[in-house]
C-alpha cells in the first residue's frame, strides 16, 4: 500500500467495513491481502500463514471479488465446473443462466453472477470490493443477503470496501477508515 501499514485482525464470522474517499487506498489494501500485488508485511487466516504457501492456494482460501469482473469465456457457465444453485436463486437467476452469452449480461449481472462464482470455491474469507455499487435496491439487498448467509454460515472474515452505508445485519462488525494510504479512524466492535 501507498502509505502506513495497516494492522488488523478481523475474527472469523466478522465483517470489517473499509471506507474512505477515491483513492484511499481501499481497493489497494483488498489487493495486498489477496496477494494480488507486491507488498511488505504479513497476513494470516486463522493459523495460515500467507507467505508460507503458494499464491494460488492462497488465493483460493482468500476470495477476492474485484469492483470489475471479469469474464473470459463466452459462455457464463463455462467459467466455472459447479455453480452453486441455491445462490445463483437467491441472486435472482434461474439455473439456465448459465447458458446465457457472457456479452448479454449487464454490469449488476456480471456483478452478481462474480460473487456466485467466487462462492462456488468456498473461499475462508472473502475480500468484496465495493460488491453493491452498480446494483439497484433490490439486487444490492439481495447481495447483502448472500454475503450475510456466507459469513454466517462459514464463519468466514469479511473484508468489505465501500463508499456507501451497507450493513450487513450483524452485532460483530468494524469500520476501518482509510485515507492517502493511511489509517485515519476504526471502530471495531469486537476489540
Amino acid at each position: 500500500m501507498h502509505g502506513e501499514a495497516v494492522s488488523l485482525q478481523v475474527p472469523a464470522g466478522c465483517t470489517c467495513f473499509v471506507r474512505g474517499p477515491s483513492g484511499a487506498g481501499k481497493s489497494l489494501l483488498l489487493r495486498a491481502v489477496a496477494d494480488l500485488d507486491v507488498n511488505e508485511g504479513e497476513v494470516w487466516l486463522g493459523d495460515r500463514q500467507r507467505s508460507a504457501m503458494a499464491a494460488h492456494r492462497w488465493r483460493r482460501l482468500a476470495g477476492y471479488l474485484p469492483a470489475e469482473s471479469h469474464w473470459w469465456e463466452d459462455r457464463v457457465g463455462d467459467h466455472q465446473t459447479h455453480w452453486p444453485e441455491p445462490v445463483l436463486e437467491k441472486l435472482g437467476f434461474a439455473i439456465d443462466v448459465l447458458q446465457w452469452s457472457v456479452s448479454r449480461l449487464s454490469t449488476g449481472e456480471k456483478q452478481r453472477l462474480a460473487l456466485a462464482r467466487l462462492l462456488a470455491g468456498q473461499p475462508s474469507a472473502l475480500l468484496l470490493d465495493e460488491p453493491v455499487a452498480n446494483l439497484d435496491s433490490a439486487n444490492a439487498e439481495r447481495v447483502t443477503r448472500v454475503i450475510d448467509d456466507y459469513r454466517q454460515e462459514q464463519r468466514a472474515p469479511i473484508l468489505w470496501v465501500s463508499h456507501g452505508s451497507e450493513n450487513i445485519a450483524t452485532a460483530c462488525h468494524g469500520i476501518l477508515w482509510l485515507e492517502r494510504g493511511k489509517e485515519v479512524g476504526r471502530e471495531l466492535e469486537w476489540s
